[in-house]
């Protein structure tokens, strides 16, 4: 019959402790993500009547829309080359660094040491030789490392989120600023038109002086609207020129790095956008996701200074071989080792537990930067949807107004021949025509800009990751 051996106490012991740390693995600490409470409004205040053409989906390539194919190549160009952007790629460089670091604690750390000299002391030479290999695993019983981690995952989130961002702003802001450029030529045309208007008026007021029909007041008062009509150009060429460098310096290049010309202010479109629904903006704007994801990497960073003030256990085990020969191992002592080690903070003068508040004081301030953010999104969406819809309506009653401009001036011109009116007529109909031409160029520009705008604060095509692990992993 055999004979039953009850298992030896030593055995029961590493049992024992193995379950109690099984046990206490389950009592990690954990923190909710706080979230701040606000009530979303069903529909946008400000939203227009579009017809069914308007894009409800707005597309990441949104700035296509403009039919313009040299903006087209200039965000290309930005997305691959802009310093901001490839500053900002960097950065999720770092935060991807900062992971792994992270994730390292969570395993153990393996060490390698050996030596080998000669010692003489009093005459007596002694040589030795030493190798050694130590383990060390910390056990992450509360959920310090875990949480440090997931922190970090979380800072790794919000950093692309930051990235994404940053395209949206950088595809914004080229576009503006060519829009810019555009404006600004075709103003710059308009001023000379306007002073080639005035130089022909000007050689019919000198025709009719010379045969004695106009009076010196008159000759002079149209010399100075030609000289005023000629000084009007040179401040625009100078700030079409700076911006252009501006434009240049965004995408990378040299100040004084040219574009190619061709394109008119007249021949791009504004496209109509539809705004969908407030609570969608949430998913819609990279800056918001950021935000959350700074919140979740808050509630990390809280659990990990509570599990800070907890015991930590550690184990050791190592392994060394020493001889008393010169480079050689032979003959050695062999010694091998595992410990257990056990701590925990008795006083540090409150700095654990100091920076446990601290950690809950972050939360809240990034609960309510949060509710700032996004009610600061909200208005912004309102107030582009107003402009858009006020500078429509704006540039509608400025082309009726350039168009009786037109007429005004060249019926003051044909009365000013015949006689039937004085010069001052005619000075009053130029300076209203250049008023309406330059206006015209400026709201259409503000037109254009207003679509960039609302582009941008509905997220520009941007949609949130469907899971938390696809925040972590998009590129």
């Amino acid at each position: 019959m055999p004979v039953l051996h009850s298992p030896r106490p030593s055995r029961l012991r590493h049992l024992a402790a193995a379950a109690a740390l099984i046990l206490l693995a389950g009592c990690a600490i954990t923190e909710p993500v706080v979230s701040p409470e606000f009530e979303l409004p069903a529909a946008w205040s400000e939203a227009p009547a579009l017809p069914a053409s308007a894009q409800a989906d707005i597309s990441s390539t949104w700035w296509q829309r403009f039919g313009s194919p040299q903006l087209d190549a200039l965000v290309a160009e930005a997305m691959l080359s802009a310093p901001d952007l490839l500053i900002q790629a960097e950065r999720v460089v770092q935060a991807e660094l900062a992971l792994r670091q992270a994730g390292a604690s969570l395993l153990p750390s393996l060490s390698l040491s050996g030596g080998s000299g000669v010692q003489n002391a009093e005459g007596k030479e002694s040589q030795s030789t030493n190798a050694g290999l130590s383990a060390r695993y910390e056990i992450d019983l509360w959920g310090r490392l875990a949480a440090t981690r997931d922190a970090s995952h979380a800072s790794l989130a919000a950093t692309r989120f930051d990235r994404d961002a940053a395209r949206l702003s950088m595809a914004a802001n080229v576009a503006t600023l060519w829009f810019q450029t555009l404006a600004l030529d075709e103003r710059i045309d308009i001023a000379r038109q306007n002073l080639a208007i005035a130089e022909r008026v000007l050689k019919v007021v000198q025709a009719r002086y010379d045969n004695g029909a106009a009076s010196a007041l008159e000759l002079s008062q149209q010399r100075s609207t030609v000289l005023n009509q000629r000084k009007a150009i040179e401040p625009l060429e100078v700030t079409a020129r700076q911006t252009r460098s501006a434009l240049a310096i965004l995408l990378g290049r040299s100040p004084q790095a040219g574009f190619i010309q061709g394109e008119r202010l007249a021949q791009l479109q504004v496209p109509e956008v539809a705004a969908g629904l407030p609570s969608e903006l949430l998913l819609r704007r990279p800056d918001l996701a950021s935000s959350e994801a700074r919140l979740a990497a808050a509630a990390a960073n809280l659990a990990a200074a509570r599990a800070a003030l907890l015991p930590s256990i550690s184990l050791s085990a190592g392994a060394s071989a020493a001889s008393a020969e010169l480079l050689s191992l032979s003959g050695h002592n062999s010694v091998l080792s595992l410990s257990g080690s056990l701590l925990q903070t008795i006083f540090d003068g409150g700095r654990l537990a100091a920076d446990v508040d601290i950690q809950r004081s972050r939360q809240r301030e990034l609960v309510e930067t949060h509710r700032q953010t996004v009610l600061a999104a909200l208005k912004e969406v309102e107030d582009a949807l107003a402009n858009a819809v006020r500078d429509a309506n704006q540039e509608s009653a400025q082309r009726e107004i350039l168009a009786e401009a037109q007429r005004s001036l060249r019926l003051a011109e044909l009365r000013y021949r015949e006689g039937a009116d004085g010069l001052l007529t005619v000075l009053d109909a130029q300076r209203a025509l250049f008023s309406a031409q330059d206006q015209l160029a400026q709201l259409r520009l503000t037109r254009l800009t207003d679509a960039v705008n609302l582009y941008r604060v509905l997220g520009g095509g941007w949609n949130m990751p469907e899971t938390p692990a696809a925040a972590h992993t998009a590129g």
